[in-house]
């Protein structure tokens, strides 16, 4: 008798969120006796990651958000040619190339780990020999970046049982998580996992199905290749600017995130950081009928700590104590410069899985400053509501 199993991996809808699925394919080919040997081949057909922030992002069910509203209806800030360059794609792109991790625990499932199989698989089609009994079986895309500078740490080391991701503190000074940590991180890359336990590879052909077309046994196991790394789009909108603000430094910070993630079970560490990023100032864009400033940028986070964001349905649902804070530093007119601070922790809380943060400012509240501040010079201001706000120096 011959044997061989076939390892395929399909992209399909599940519920609103468009995710790859791996299905695990377990072939044996009655010639026309079985006879039993001690393990079989497994090709490999590697998953088409497509992640459509319109579903990803859908938090209709929140009671204030309208049922025909979507991100887009609240991003003023657009995308273009520049933002491409300087944040990349606005939304997941599909990884090229996969880190797969084999675990063999012979006849006793959901065992501690004593060995790993290391693969990096490129392409379409992985081959592999697998023994009889029980594997555990972990998957991470491989980090691709335009300048070839990747922030995420891997480590594989500390436990066999678990691989964990980190970035480490950039050269930026932050206090809000002092003393602790005095520096805000690194944002970590996109970064999307799977992992299952416990799939038997059975001699006696147990839980497998026969597929008359191709005259073989086949055994289907479903493993969900999730986003761990969440997506936010800031902008801060500016309001009868009249050219005071002309720009920014280009610097922007949110703090209340995991420093780490597991990549096993997707769940931020419990250590909380504040993450660098990037931001751009644009001029005359539209909201509605009125023109306005804008600062926005792109930002990438482990998620709210002690969590896996894509297992919460509800708002209520977020565990979350920590406030979150988001600054800029705006450039004026006169050369000074300032850094705003805003609160924004409660839509960090409706967007657990990321989304738009929006503050808005109307500079007819906000005098112009004639030192210049930087990082020692805080404003928290409050949300924009077309009429005076209390603007604190």
């Amino acid at each position: 008798m011959r044997r061989r199993s076939i390892f395929d991996i399909q992209t399909v809808t599940r519920t609103a969120i468009v995710l790859a699925v791996f299905s695990l394919l377990v072939c044996c080919i009655r010639d026309p006796e079985l006879h039993l040997f001690d393990s079989g081949e497994i090709d490999t057909d590697l998953p088409v990651v497509e992640i459509d922030l319109d579903t990803y992002w859908d938090y209709e069910f929140e009671t204030t958000y309208e049922t025909d509203k979507t991100w887009k209806d609240e991003w003023y800030y657009g995308w273009d040619d520049e933002d491409v360059r300087i944040f990349g794609q606005i939304g997941y792109t599909e990884p090229t190339t996969l880190q797969l991790r084999r675990y063999y625990t012979g006849s006793e499932p959901y065992v501690s780990h004593t060995s790993v199989l290391a693969h990096t698989v490129t392409g379409r089609v992985f081959r592999a020999s697998y023994n009889w009994g029980f594997w555990d079986i972990l998957a991470w895309n491989d980090i691709y970046t335009p300048d070839g500078v990747q922030s995420l740490i891997f480590d594989e080391q500390t436990s066999l049982d678990s691989v964990s991701a980190y970035t480490n503190q950039s050269m930026f000074h932050t206090r809000y998580n002092a003393p602790t940590y005095t520096h805000s991180f690194y944002q970590p890359e996109e970064l999307f996992s799977a992992y299952e336990q416990g799939i038997e590879i059975d001699r006696d052909l147990k839980g497998f199905e026969y597929d008359p077309v191709r005259n073989i046994w086949i055994k289907r196991l479903n493993m969900t290749l999730e986003p761990i790394t969440y997506i936010y789009l800031t902008q801060v909108i500016i309001h009868h600017n009249r050219n005071r603000i002309t720009g920014t430094d280009g610097q922007g910070n949110l703090s209340g995130f995991g420093r780490t993630t597991v990549l096993n079970n997707g769940i931020a560490g419990p250590d909380v950081v504040t993450v660098y990023y990037n931001n751009r100032f644009k001029s005359n864009c539209m909201k509605g009928e009125e023109p306005v400033d804008i600062i926005g940028g792109r930002m990438l986070t482990f998620g709210i700590v002690g969590q896996n964001m894509n297992r919460i349905k509800k708002r209520k649902e977020v565990l979350d104590e920590v406030p979150h804070y988001m600054d800029v530093t705006v450039l004026f007119n006169n050369g000074m410069d300032s850094t705003f601070v805003f609160d924004v922790t409660e839509q960090v809380r409706r967007r657990w899985r990321g989304g738009v943060i929006t503050v808005e400012l109307d500079m007819d509240t906000v005098p112009m400053p004639t030192r210049k501040g930087g990082s020692a010079f805080d404003a928290v201001v409050k949300d924009f509501e077309e009429e005076t706000h209390e603007f604190e120096m």
